[in-house]
């Protein structure tokens, strides 16, 4: 298994519908050799977020940085570092920025998670 760091790992803006302030970065997955599922880093900027989607797989989300907001199923949940979230598939969800500094959370996907 590699060691990495995260200033090492590509930064990729995301351009999806709905979305603004967003990067990722891939930080585990197939080419580390976890097959299955991949591990990323989402940063999003003052009042960035995420689009509010539903898709037909779960998540599990660690808070690192930043006071933030995850809207799931029509209630919204504080998030700050230490947060812990499971996400379940199919459920509406959507993390916002709502603090004056970068908020940043790890995601863990299934490999067909990661587009």
């Amino acid at each position: 298994m590699p060691v990495s760091h995260v200033k090492d790992i590509p930064l990729l803006e995301v351009n999806a519908p709905g979305c603004r302030g967003v990067t990722k970065q891939s930080l585990i997955g197939p080419p580390e050799g976890w097959k299955d599922n991949v591990m990323r880093l989402f940063t999003l900027k003052k009042d960035g977020h995420s689009p509010r989607h539903i898709h037909p797989w779960p998540h599990i989300n660690y808070i690192t940085q930043g006071k933030g907001v995850l809207f799931l199923e029509g209630r919204e949940y504080p998030v700050e570092p230490g947060s812990v979230a499971y996400v379940p598939e199919g459920k509406e969800h959507q993390f916002l920025n709502r603090g004056e500094t970068e908020f940043s959370f790890i995601c863990i996907v299934p490999l067909a998670g990661d587009k």
